[in-house]
């Protein structure tokens, strides 16, 4: 299975030792690449395969469920806008708008919200210990 992030901009540091822990973990489970692009318009020629991106207003999933939503997949793209989201033209684009709560979170948790659960699907889909 081939993961790709896209995200706009750069995570602080402090964010960066979470994320980087799980983004560590994943290549164990699948090719697992990440960009980081400077604005919307950097994106589209970088998408590629099932396209889900972040937005509050989307579709809310359990662990369990998501975990079913990646594997039924080979070449997942995932995109994690601006501090001020994506355009309602380039989300209108994606397979899948997935929210994380009906909650709005700084774009940089969701970042470490989406590297998580990613990991945490791979441990449910091999049946490891790590979900409980």
């Amino acid at each position: 299975m081939r993961l790709r992030l896209i995200a706009i901009g750069k995570p602080s540091r402090e964010t960066s030792i979470l994320i980087n822990d799980y983004e560590k973990r994943l290549p164990k489970y699948c090719s697992f690449e990440v960009l980081e692009v400077k604005s919307e318009k950097d994106i589209e020629s970088k998408l590629r395969g099932f396209v889900i991106v972040l937005d509050a207003k989307g579709k809310q999933f359990s662990s369990e469920e998501f975990a079913g939503v990646l594997s039924q997949h080979q070449d997942i793209t995932f995109v994690i806008g601006a501090d001020t989201g994506l355009s309602d033209a380039f989300k209108s684009k994606a397979n899948l708008q997935l929210s994380f709560s009906k909650m709005t979170f700084p774009h940089q948790f969701a970042r470490i919200l989406l590297a998580e659960q990613v990991y945490r699907a791979f441990t449910i889909l091999k049946k490891e210990k790590y979900h409980k």
